[in-house]
């Protein structure tokens, strides 16, 4: 009877589809951890401009009205305390992208060393799937197509958070928080990519 209720033992992959399995979640989650932090980057850039638009708005009328130079001191002062803390604010956010990124690239790296010890392994010989189709460098090929993407993204973002506190030019300061939102390198093929590996390797189901 106990022989009978036991629950069906789920089949164990070999050791290299666990890795590309697992390597195929870490992708995910790393997406998704990266779309999390672009949108607190975009809200911490929004008051960056913001605080620079008031600014720049109040010298001027500062001007206009020749108000006491004690009141525009104070108010840049403020201004200038709370520009400096966002940012800080945005460039923690940019590190930790930039950390996001450094474990995308040692996803690309163990899949590579998957790939090549399968090649190792089966040298000269027809090696099936991993899972379903796919042969095991197309777990390579689309990793490096991410990385490429996220790559780009980064070094944009790395100009971002270097200039947008220094521009006074608010077309060009729309310029980079349009920029920061939307990320030009990343178009809506890597979600394509992410999906066709989780559909390969198991994590959706068709």
């Amino acid at each position: 009877m106990a022989a009978s209720s036991t629950t069906p033992r789920t089949p164990v992959l070999p050791i290299s589809a666990r890795k590309i399995k697992d390597n195929a979640a870490d992708w995910h989650n790393l997406m998704m951890k990266w779309e999390t932090l672009n949108d607190n980057g975009f809200s911490i850039a929004t008051k960056i401009v913001n605080i620079k638009n008031v600014t720049q708005f109040k010298d001027s009328k500062l001007e206009i009205e020749h108000e006491d130079p004690s009141d525009h001191e104070r108010l840049s002062l403020n201004y200038n305390m709370e520009l400096e803390q966002c940012c800080t604010e945005l460039l923690g956010t940019f590190k930790n992208l930039a950390k996001i990124h450094e474990k995308m690239e040692k996803l690309c790296s163990t899949t590579k060393g998957v790939c090549d010890l399968e090649t190792y392994h089966h040298a000269g010989e027809p090696k099936a799937p991993l899972f379903h189709t796919w042969p095991v460098f197309y777990f390579y090929d689309i990793s490096l197509k991410l990385l490429d993407m996220y790559s780009q993204e980064l070094k944009l973002k790395h100009t971002i958070v270097e200039e947008i506190a220094h521009t006074a030019d608010q077309d060009l300061l729309m310029v980079y928080l349009s920029s920061w939102l939307y990320q030009p390198y990343i178009d809506n093929s890597n979600i394509v990519l992410l999906e066709s590996m989780l559909l390969e390797t198991g994590h959706r189901q068709l």
